[in-house]
């Protein structure tokens, strides 16, 4: 091989362009954030991504190229300012309606159809009536990611005609098998959705903290059991995440990654959004060594 094609592989491979898949994770997709900007360090071009959950809230916002504005915001976040963003409502089947946050967004980056975005965009949510995934790649950007971020227990389902969609996370908490791509992509999958069993510890926590603050607070908190080895609750809020958690390692042997980076975090939880620069930093790092160990094995 000439010098000057042996120089072009190797950039064309140093410098491909990626389909990007986010996983499910609650707080801790902020470490997508993180896996992104390595990516785009080692000049990597991500031309189509899809996600899940909190993977298709963080997977939007740069497919709108608002990554940046999302990230500033949430690095204003402390406990105080998540705890407000959480309008919890009584209800038999939800403990949060999700607007709140939903409007939040909405004033930071504005909301646009996905078919407009500059890159294709692919959200993943699951229809609680037929037990089917439900694929969004048209409508409102924000309409797709609250309906897949709708985990079961906490956010209020999202009612679509005959259809009620929640957490995509429950049939394809890694969708490798739905982002677009072209033959030439590198396909790159993130996976942030390790076991999360205290979920509920943290959120007895934080509805204690307001409870004096709020009747309705208060009120939920007592709903909740103060034992978390074994009750109702913390079973099926465990049951769930050992479903995510083998649902997304089946989707890495169905649709095997080019590159995979696998974060487990086990210290973080669903409500940790208060805790951004730790999260960040884990996604940096983690996806940063797995690109470094992934080039080696391909030069």
């Amino acid at each position: 091989m000439a010098l000057f094609d042996w120089l072009k592989d190797k950039n064309k491979k140093e410098n491909r362009d990626v389909a990007l898949v986010l996983s499910t994770g609650g707080a801790r997709g902020l470490a997508h954030i993180g896996a992104i900007d390595q990516l785009l360090a080692h000049n990597y071009r991500i031309t189509s991504v899809a996600g899940t959950s909190m993977g298709a809230l963080v997977g939007g916002m740069y497919a709108a190229g608002r990554l940046e504005d999302f990230k500033a915001w949430m690095q204003t976040m402390d406990r105080r300012k998540v705890i407000s963003l959480m309008d919890f409502s009584l209800s038999l089947n939800h403990l949060m309606k999700g607007d709140r946050i939903i409007s939040a967004m909405m004033e930071v980056v504005p909301d646009i159809n996905i078919e407009d975005l500059p890159i294709p965009y692919t959200a993943i949510a699951t229809d609680a009536v037929t037990g089917t995934e439900v694929v969004f790649t048209e409508g409102s950007l924000y309409e797709a990611i609250r309906a897949s971020i709708s985990l079961p227990l906490f956010f209020n389902p999202v009612h679509s005609g005959e259809r009620i969609l929640i957490d995509g996370g429950l049939v394809n908490p890694l969708p490798l098998n739905r982002v677009k791509r072209k033959n030439d992509d590198l396909l790159v999958g993130i996976n942030v959705s390790g076991h999360d069993y205290r979920g509920q510890l943290e959120l007895k926590k934080m509805l204690k903290e307001q409870s004096e603050k709020s009747r309705v607070m208060s009120f939920i908190n007592k709903l909740l059991p103060d034992n978390a080895d074994m009750n109702y609750y913390t079973l099926l809020n465990r049951s769930i995440s050992i479903m995510i958690n083998h649902n997304a390692q089946l989707a890495v042997k169905l649709t095997p990654p080019d590159l995979l980076v696998e974060i487990p975090m086990n210290r973080y939880n669903t409500f940790d959004f208060d805790k951004f620069g730790r999260l960040y930093a884990i996604g940096s790092n983690k996806t940063k060594k797995a690109i470094e160990q992934w080039k080696g094995l391909n030069t």
